[in-house]
């Protein structure tokens, strides 16, 4: 039968649909909607459609009259095929986002995500009721695959996984970085949802900060040296948002990038000094075919810096050709300068240090595990990366 209808009946059919559908919207009260006001765009949308067409209003306890027609809508459904499916979903997209005061950011992100702690703790309380293990992974957000590799270690290792996306500010000590460091909330949140998490914790500046953070962490070499000396402050930046975030969602499992080489080192310190109860577990850095390290700072590369950045990785991969019949600071002097030599790119340092301590090495007989640690800039646009000797 829907084959004989022609295209302007169908739309006839549709107007009449939708008049219908639209009536019932706006006459329900928002409680018919769903269980919880903080319920996402997603969840009200689906409820509404399959409230309307699927069960023919009989799920919600409203007149009888409206299951009738629910039979009435569903046959007009199937009578307009697309015409009436894309009217409903288009009427209810206008109508739920009136009738609910949802923004035009709310019809964009994922349902998974909150931005308060009282939202996040509720939901974990009940996951810890039930003995259910928690993993946690804190984010900047703008993610790539290197973030997600993350995401599937903390999915298959815990019960529960909840990624953070905040922006931190107090651990930016050039207010340009700040201002330019990429946010992308949404892009984030459909990618978290199809990679597994169950919960994006995505608070304001506000919701962090409700007054200023005025700890000072003391946390000895491993905060003081090459990112520590270049960028003061930031490592105390970092301690205070982990350690914030580990007591908002105390979680059993903590998962970092090895990119942020020094950062793991300094996390491991301050969960030691606060007696944290938390395992940190660092999984290894993602590249690109070309052997960039995945980095959020990417995007900002020029089409040429983007083709001269590679450069970083493999002077690494080369130095560790030849790392045990050199010293320590021929090695260290080859990747300087093979990288210096490229009029696009500046080594802001490039330290040989034990892995643990982040202390220097003059030989390679100092400690039995050295990584090599570089920031370069590239550009304006500054990038990190580590090899391990």
């Amino acid at each position: 039968m829907i084959n004989r209808l022609s295209v302007t009946q169908k739309l006839v059919l549709s107007f009449v649909f939708v008049i219908i559908v639209g009536s019932i919207l706006l006459s329900l009260p928002i409680s018919h909607y769903a269980n919880s006001p903080e319920t996402s765009y997603l969840d009200h949308l689906f409820n509404t459609v399959s409230m309307v067409c699927v069960t023919g209003l009989s799920v919600v306890p409203v007149s009888k009259a409206y299951n009738g027609l629910g039979q009435i809508l569903s046959m007009l459904l199937m009578q307009t095929g697309g015409l009436g499916l894309v009217s409903l979903i288009a009427f209810s997209t206008y109508t739920l986002k009136n009738k609910l005061g949802l923004s035009d950011q709310d019809l964009l992100q994922s349902a998974l995500s909150r931005d308060n702690q009282k939202d996040l703790k509720a939901y974990l309380a009940e996951a810890k009721q039930d003995n259910k293990k928690i993993g946690f992974v804190p984010t900047m957000g703008a993610l790539h695959n290197g973030h997600l590799s993350l995401v599937q270690h903390c999915v298959k290792n815990n019960d529960v996984c909840v990624v953070s996306v905040f922006v931190n500010p107090t651990q930016f000590n050039d207010k340009h970085d700040l201002e330019t460091y990429p946010r992308t909330l949404e892009a984030d949140c459909v990618l978290l949802e199809s990679a597994g998490c169950d919960y994006v914790f995505a608070p304001s500046v506000e919701e962090m900060y409700p007054e200023p953070d005025t700890r000072t962490f003391d946390l000895g070499t491993v905060s003081e040296v090459m990112e520590g000396a270049k960028r003061p402050g930031h490592f105390n930046g970092v301690a205070q948002v982990v350690s914030k975030l580990f007591y908002i969602v105390e979680p059993d499992n903590a998962y970092f990038g090895e990119k942020d080489f020094q950062q793991i080192a300094v996390i491991r310190a301050m969960v030691k000094q606060l007696d944290i109860p938390v395992k940190i577990n660092d999984c290894p850095i993602l590249r690109e075919a070309d052997g960039l390290a995945l980095s959020s700072r990417n995007v900002r590369l020029t089409p040429e810096q983007r083709q001269k950045a590679p450069l970083i990785a493999r002077t690494l991969k080369e130095s560790a050709n030849f790392a045990p019949e050199k010293s320590v600071q021929e090695v260290i002097d080859y990747v300087i300068n093979t990288i210096n030599a490229d009029p696009v790119m500046r080594v802001e340092y490039y330290e040989i240090v034990d892995g643990n301590t982040m202390e220097s090495i003059k030989n390679w007989s100092d400690t039995t595990y050295p990584v090599g640690c570089i920031t370069v800039y590239c550009g304006e646009v500054r990038l990190i990366d580590n090899i391990k000797y």
